[in-house]
């Protein structure tokens, strides 16, 4: 695996989508529990301010970059990343690969309508497919260890979490040990793009990194405050950067 690279804090590693692959089946073959995090200008946010998310971050045994303004600032900054390693792109090939290779899959997430299909829908599509359990992403807190133990009994060996950040990866910190689950990935929306509940932006707006605009027109009550107040916050963390990197040139 390439070294890992920083920016605003976080570690990313410079993989590009077939390493990635190689470096997840490498991780199943282990059989030792091992968790993944795909960082955008959210997380990045979101981590500047929650200190437990950094650390969580930073731990993980993979981290991709799903975002192409963070592509695009590891550039500006001189650590250009080799690309965008999308959730949904990653979670489309690694059910493929599932299949392939008879590696058990446990859906987590979503609702119950969402979970239930996305199952069927990849059972169809890849057959030989194994889905070795699915849960809805609605649970009391008193119910979480209720949750880990049937992943734990599910024996799979890969473990897709759709549910919202922060919440996922403090779950997955918390229990993936416990869980001993070999690959972990939080995958957010991703089922609801898989069964065609919302729909994804057209390739061209994915290539040019404009796909949140996509998004914020599907839903723009939700999304307004995400994308227009609360991730405005990464350019001042990339202004800081970049000023950082230009002031240790001066001292040098």
């Amino acid at each position: 695996m390439n070294q890992r690279i920083e920016i605003m804090g976080c570690q990313i590693d410079n993989l590009s989508m077939e390493e990635t692959l190689q470096a997840i089946e490498t991780f199943i073959k282990s059989g030792l529990p091992h968790q993944h995090v795909v960082v955008n200008v959210d997380k990045l946010v979101k981590a500047s301010r929650d200190k437990e998310l950094k650390h969580i971050i930073n731990n993980c045994a993979l981290i991709n970059v799903d975002g192409m303004p963070v592509v695009w600032a590891s550039r500006l900054l001189g650590k250009p990343l080799k690309e965008r390693v999308a959730g949904v792109d990653l979670f489309e090939a690694l059910m493929c690969r599932a299949a392939e290779k008879g590696w058990r899959v446990y859906l987590l997430g979503a609702q119950e309508e969402v979970v239930s299909m996305a199952k069927q829908v990849y059972e169809q599509k890849y057959p030989g497919l194994t889905v070795a359990g699915y849960r809805n992403g609605y649970w009391k807190q008193d119910e979480e260890v209720e949750v880990v133990e049937q992943i734990k009994a599910a024996q799979a060996d890969l473990l897709f979490v759709a549910i919202s950040s922060p919440k996922k990866e403090h779950f997955l910190g918390r229990y993936q040990a416990e869980m001993r689950v070999p690959f972990a990935m939080g995958v957010g929306g991703t089922l609801d793009v898989a069964t065609g509940k919302v729909k994804r932006a057209p390739v061209w707006m994915q290539k040019s990194g404009i796909e949140w605009v996509y998004r914020f027109l599907q839903e723009p009550r939700r999304m307004f405050k995400r994308y227009f107040i609360d991730d405005m916050f990464f350019f001042v963390l990339l202004a800081q950067e970049f000023n950082a990197k230009f002031k240790g040139r001066g001292a040098n």
